[in-house]
């Protein structure tokens, strides 16, 4: 187990998310932890609340995740959160992460965090029906 962190993959994982941190995923992270706070101080707003939880948890660690559907077809329910989730705050947090990736493709360096970026697009426009798991 200790020997697997010390893997070329798990290094150069980490070395993106300590460089991804620095480079506006605090921020990021602190963003989505006042929204999931603010949201959670009502009884309408808990699984809104809860999705920004998980969306932090994902933006503070991006480098070796990735975004998967989850196992259940898409019914009303979901279909419903996720309009809402977008009327809400959804739509700003995609497309906030949009910029962020446009903004760092536009270096050589930056690419790899562009790509994180472009990752979450996704899991931040329909959290529901989604999460990120460890590849």
């Amino acid at each position: 187990m200790i020997r697997a962190a010390f893997e070329p993959a798990n290094r150069m994982n980490l070395l993106g998310n300590i460089v991804f941190f620095i480079f506006g995923g605090f921020i990021i992270f602190l963003g989505y932890v006042l929204g999931g706070i603010l949201l959670c101080l009502t009884i309408i707003g808990i699984p809104f609340g809860y999705q920004c939880f998980k969306l932090a948890g994902g933006v503070l660690a991006p480098f070796g995740r990735d975004v998967f559907e989850t196992e259940p077809p898409a019914g009303p329910v979901r279909l419903i959160m996720n309009i809402l989730w977008i009327i809400l705050p959804g739509l700003e947090l995609a497309i906030m992460h949009l910029l962020l990736g446009l903004f760092f493709a536009l270096t050589i360096i930056g690419f790899p965090i562009a790509v994180q970026h472009m990752k979450l697009v996704k899991v931040a426009l329909l959290p529901f029906g989604h999460e990120m798991r460890d590849i």
